[in-house]
């Protein structure tokens, strides 16, 4: 088995895939699931597949996230011009933050249109990407 995806339930479609655009997901393809009801798939460039899906149910009202989820974390090359990018599309991230020290990943802070939490994370230089068993040896 492996996870394919995760999946948020979104009040305003349109707003919401700005929002992912501007973070840097494609679309990737649309499932009309009946009564105006949507599920977008979204990737980033260069991931093989599917890692992100909208649901959109205009007759559910607004989404509440609750106080189960904690956050997405989302890999960045590159901290500050991310920062950079999203501000200059209208996003709001946090400061730049170091929870392991001045020698561990770069982290900063976002919340999409309906409160989901987006950690992104810049590894330090020469660092494999992901968090694996290695992580824990």
């Amino acid at each position: 088995m492996k996870t394919l995806f995760v999946s948020y339930r979104v009040t305003d479609l349109v707003r919401s895939l700005d929002f992912y655009t501007a973070l840097g997901y494609t679309e990737l393809g649309v499932v009309d699931i009946g009564n105006g009801s949507r599920l977008v798939l979204l990737q980033f460039p260069g991931e093989p597949a599917a890692s992100l899906e909208l649901v959109h149910r205009p007759d559910g009202g607004r989404v509440g996230v609750g106080s189960g989820f904690d956050h997405l974390a989302i890999q960045v090359d590159d901290l500050v011009a991310t920062q950079e990018h999203l501000a200059a599309a209208g996003l709001e991230p946090g400061p730049v933050e170091y929870p392991g020290g001045p020698d561990g990943p770069k982290t900063s802070w976002l919340t999409d249109p309906d409160g989901y939490r987006l950690e992104l994370v810049e590894w330090p230089p020469g660092r494999p990407d992901g968090i694996t068993a290695a992580d824990f040896s």
